[in-house]
């Protein structure tokens, strides 16, 4: 038997009828309302913040990847609104939820973020409407969570009265050559029927949707891809610390093992790990594996490694002004660079913030320069991005570069600096051998 509801919803997808919502306008959601948008449909953000709102129907962008002037043509051309009201949602065809999943401090997933969401949703929901969660989560989340939720007051059946899939988020900020609309997209559905409705939104945008079984698959492969980079990462971060007992030049060590056409990827150590994702995702896959009393442990491992960097950090920053005889206590440091990777505004869970609460926390004057970012203000210390990098490198005992934004004119930073702990290899063949210069 025909079902009315889904071949309403994938025709109105077909002709661009359908009314979307994205709920969350952060890194993941704001980029996907104006895919989506410039794709031809009405799309509606909801946000709580008043003042993302308000930036949106200004014409404003606050997503480095998303310029004012796409904002303000698709307002002026009434494709995207925003909006703090949830009851929008009684209109909405299509829903995709991409918030927050941050993790507690004790280690633990925080749905709270998600959950909230879906109880806002669920007042709302009716038959011949599709839910996507973007957010990256535990596998299992989209039908022990969301699907509960969303049936509970409704008395809608998934997959016959609305539908519900899960499709992973794969936003690198910063990226030009891949971006929300050409990065292949995942998808999983609760049911067929849902796949194929979700499918069909999805494809009118993106330029590739690849299907797969089930929302528990499409859950896990986001994972997998951040697994990878993580335990990678954390292979290369203890590497580091062997060559530096060894007295070998790390550096010169990966990119001779990358010369080997195959059977290598290369991956750089640094001060941490940083962003949304790859510090956090696996710990949600971890977290959930020993709910079932399975120990992931790689992923531990690599957590482990990783979370020490800013304290070796520390270390090599101690030990070179020690050996300048100088205290770290009372030491003017500069830190260049407070993103958690180049030429992006985002300091989601940069390493930065560790190794500044470090010095801090021994004493030092830590100063700070980011042209991306003005102020960082963290628990327990804030700072300004000072407005004179020249002055600030020559007032200072020690720069520390941890990330390595190609503005910078590196020649000129080793010229005017008295010492420098280089933990992104900023300086390359410069830094090599330099009196001034101590790498990771």
């Amino acid at each position: 038997m025909e079902n009315t509801y889904k071949t309403n919803l994938i025709n109105r997808f077909k002709n661009k009828s359908a009314k979307i919502s994205i709920l969350g306008l952060g890194y993941v959601g704001l980029p996907l309302a104006t895919v989506f948008a410039e794709a031809g449909f009405h799309v509606i953000g909801v946000d709580p913040d008043p003042k993302k709102i308000s930036a949106i129907q200004n014409g404003e962008s606050y997503i480095l990847d998303v310029p004012d002037e796409q904002i303000r043509k698709l307002v002026d051309q009434k494709k995207l609104q925003a909006t703090t009201d949830f009851s929008i949602l009684k209109q909405a065809d299509a829903v995709s939820i991409c918030v927050p999943t941050p993790l507690r401090k004790t280690g633990d997933p925080d749905l709270s973020y998600i959950v909230s969401a879906t109880e806002e949703l669920a007042k709302y929901i009716h038959p011949g409407m599709v839910v996507v969660l973007e957010s990256t989560t535990y596998p299992g989340t989209t039908r022990e969570v969301i699907l509960p939720t969303l049936t509970e007051k409704s008395n809608l059946k998934v997959g016959a009265d609305f539908f519900l899939a899960f499709s992973p988020e794969r936003v690198d900020p910063g990226r030009k050559d891949w971006t929300t609309i050409n990065t292949p997209k995942v998808l999983g559905g609760v049911t067929p029927n849902c796949l194929e409705v979700a499918s069909a939104w999805y494809s009118m945008a993106l330029q590739k949707v690849v299907p797969v079984s089930s929302a528990e698959v499409a859950e896990m492969a986001k994972l997998l891809e951040n697994t990878y980079r993580m335990i990678n990462i954390g292979l290369v971060n203890e590497l580091a610390i062997m060559c530096d007992r060894l007295g070998v030049d790390v550096w010169e060590v990966i990119d001779a093992a990358a010369t080997k056409p195959f059977g290598f990827m290369k991956f750089t150590p640094g001060p941490g790990l940083g962003g949304h994702c790859i510090p956090i995702d696996p710990l949600y896959l971890s977290w959930k594996l020993r709910s079932i009393n399975y120990t992931a442990r790689f992923i531990e491992l690599a957590s482990e490694i990783n979370s020490n960097m800013p304290r070796f950090v520390v270390g090599k920053i101690s030990d070179a002004l020690n050996n300048r005889s100088k205290p770290i206590k009372g030491s003017q440091i500069l830190v260049l660079g407070a993103a958690y990777k180049p030429d992006i505004d985002d300091i989601r869970e940069s390493p930065a913030l560790d190794v500044i609460g470090l010095l801090i926390q021994k004493g030092a004057l830590v100063s700070y320069h980011d042209p991306y970012i003005k102020r960082v203000h963290h628990e327990e210390w804030e700072l300004q991005s000072i407005p004179d990098l020249d002055e600030g490198l020559e007032n200072a005992d020690c720069v520390v570069i941890l990330t390595n934004h190609s503005v910078y004119d590196y020649p000129a930073i080793l010229e005017k600096s008295k010492l420098i702990i280089d933990s992104r290899n900023a300086l390359g063949v410069l830094g090599r051998d330099h009196p001034k210069v101590v790498r990771l």
